[in-house]
């Protein structure tokens, strides 16, 4: 079946135009970008981008003037937060029968100015190199989030039901790609997709109330973001139409999460989720996560139209492996909308012993993508005390009953995330009897499996590691290593639910013996 053409105007005069470099007295080859609803050009130090004349049921740049408009919506929208890049808005003329960039003229169609950076950097570039280290993936959360901490609250907006009206738009699009979209698949997604709305339907409605439902970026995959002097930017955020960009925060987010798993990033896509559940500072997102598996399920659903819907302008090679990646994504809506079971996970043990570094690496293991919330007392503890995670707190911060606090809000935590379908792994010292109790207890009442992980090494082993220690939340130095060593810790053999774990390994070895326990309980 040959796929429905949504072109509206034949641009080509104009394409070729702005693809020969003497259209801007440039020097050296100009480099143009395709995609579904824009076409790119970049020369030198600079690019244009020009809407395509298309109509699609979510997107309308028909006309000369519904271009002009986008454009200037884009400019608007991205230059607050990437200011140097979005230059301004520039003409393209028709003068003395020849076309020019600005200047007097009839003016023919309209482009985006902006200052080219190094399109190497785009974060999907450096996932596909496998340069998505840990501490791009923490900035990337946090650009994130300040991105959403000022976008403007929109309470006026209905997006539980503007969800259900994109699950149904998804659902008529692909069905213009029968061979791509197998009917019965895609109604059976449109289906569940619907039900799964109805059951977070009060849920969406209550953060809306809260102020979640904010003006967001819209289109917030690793494509468009960009690491400038080392610091992802977010750029190209949806301009055509307002109401599919104002969305729940974590709908925002889960088209970065959806990305990196479809790229099988899941490493990075728990990473990214935790990092962005502690940047934002927000407790109530961890109830909100109820709503994270059709949020990815849709958003991939999205990813597979809009490729689709570029297929005719691509060459037979290249439609062939975009062709593939429309299945992939297809196939990744239906199997995310599923999130599995919810189990509780603690691991506790000294300081030193390498709690977080084995959260961290069981997280994305725990459970269905994007994997278990990892909740640290650390970084707690850090948080209810108004300061950076890196900035040592006075010993009062470590008492009897700052610790009670801390320990109360990491159960608090467990449970909103728990409830919400998630799994969790709660990541504490859990030295006092009381403190595994509790976190076991919690468990029970919700009716889910637990584990609980003792973590043990020589003292001489967890001394080396607190001091070799920098730039962590952690405060514990070799003295309050010393200092726990001498506290009752009590018979945790005894204990049904919890099982020891040595830790004196790499840890990679750590993880496999973590994982064979989590396997047998």
């Amino acid at each position: 079946m040959t796929p429905i053409s949504h072109v509206t105007e034949d641009q080509d005069e104009i394409l070729r135009f702005l693809a020969s470099s003497d259209s801007r007295g440039a020097d050296g080859p100009v480099k143009r970008i395709d995609t579904h609803g824009a076409i790119v050009f970049l020369t030198g130090a600079d690019a244009y981008k020009v809407k395509r004349a298309v109509r699609f049921p979510y997107m309308d740049f028909s006309s000369l003037e519904k271009r002009r408009a986008a454009c200037e919506r884009e400019i608007a929208i991205n230059r607050p937060g990437a200011p140097d890049i979005y230059l301004g808005l520039v003409p393209i003329v028709r003068r003395d029968g020849t076309l020019n960039l600005g200047g007097p003229g009839t003016i023919v169609e309209w482009a985006v100015h902006m200052r080219r950076f190094d399109e190497t950097c785009t974060l999907d570039r450096l996932a596909a190199e496998g340069a998505l280290t840990p501490a791009i993936v923490a900035a990337m959360a946090r650009a994130v989030a300040e991105a959403h901490a000022r976008a403007p609250v929109r309470h006026d907006v209905d997006f539980a039901g503007a969800l259900a009206a994109i699950i149904v738009e998804n659902g008529t699009s692909l069905a213009e790609q029968p061979a791509l979209f197998p009917p019965q698949r895609r109604e059976r997604l449109t289906r569940q997709s619907l039900a799964a709305r109805e059951r977070v339907a009060a849920r969406l409605a209550q953060r809306a109330r809260d102020g979640h439902v904010r003006r967001c970026h819209g289109d917030l995959h690793l494509c468009n973001l960009v690491l400038i002097d080392g610091a992802p930017r977010l750029f190209d955020a949806l301009e055509f139409d307002e109401a599919l960009a104002t969305t729940d925060v974590l709908y925002d987010l889960a088209f970065l999460l959806m990305d990196l798993i479809e790229r099988d990033l899941q490493g990075e896509a728990n990473l990214l989720l935790n990092r962005y559940l502690v940047e934002s500072r927000e407790p109530a997102h961890l109830a909100g996560l109820a709503a994270l598996p059709l949020f990815i399920s849709v958003r991939a659903a999205i990813r597979a139209k809009v490729t689709a819907a570029g297929l005719a302008h691509l060459d037979e090679e290249a439609r062939e492996r975009a062709s593939a990646e429309c299945r992939r994504y297809f196939s990744l809506a239906e199997a995310v909308l599923d999130p599995g079971p919810p189990r509780l996970v603690a691991i506790g043990g000294l300081s030193g012993t390498g709690k977080s570094t084995l959260a961290a690496a069981l997280a994305p293991l725990v459970g269905r993508a994007p994997g278990a919330v990892h909740l640290r007392s650390d970084v707690i503890r850090k948080e209810l005390s108004g300061v950076a995670e890196t900035e040592r707190l006075p010993d009062s911060a470590y008492d009897a009953a700052a610790a009670a606090v801390v320990y109360d809000r990491l159960c608090r935590d467990a449970r909103a995330a728990l409830e919400a379908g998630r799994p969790v792994i709660v990541d504490a010292v859990h030295q006092r009897p009381g403190e595994r109790a509790a976190v076991a207890a919690l468990a029970a009442d919700l009716g889910i499996p637990f584990t609980g992980l003792w973590l043990s090494a020589p003292l001489d082993r967890l001394l080396a590691r607190v001091e070799a220690r920098h730039g962590d939340a952690s405060d514990a130095d070799a003295a309050v290593v010393a200092i726990q060593a001498t506290r009752e810790t009590g018979d945790v053999a005894a204990e049904p639910d919890w099982r020891t774990v040595d830790t004196d390994g790499t840890p990679d070895e750590v993880l496999a013996r973590a994982r064979l326990v989590l396997a047998q309980n």
